[in-house]
């Protein structure tokens, strides 16, 4: 078995409960046969009169590659 990993971004204007709901949903819709995703980093996204923009998440998304 040979897979692969990308790093994906996500982000809500709630919660990071919700930045990584919307993570991995987007990931579900475009990879197959996923087999983790890890977390790496949260952070905010910060407007400039201080108000929070985004809260964000990082993340490593691997999958198994199909060989035919």
């Amino acid at each position: 078995m040979v897979s692969k990993v990308v790093i994906l971004v996500g982000q809500s204007p709630v919660s990071w409960e919700e930045a990584t709901t919307n993570l991995i949903k987007e990931a579900q819709a475009s990879l197959r046969h996923i087999t983790r995703i890890l977390v790496t980093e949260f952070d905010v996204k910060m407007k400039e009169d201080g108000s929070v923009d985004a809260f964000r998440v990082k993340a490593e998304v691997s999958f198994r590659i199909e060989v035919k």
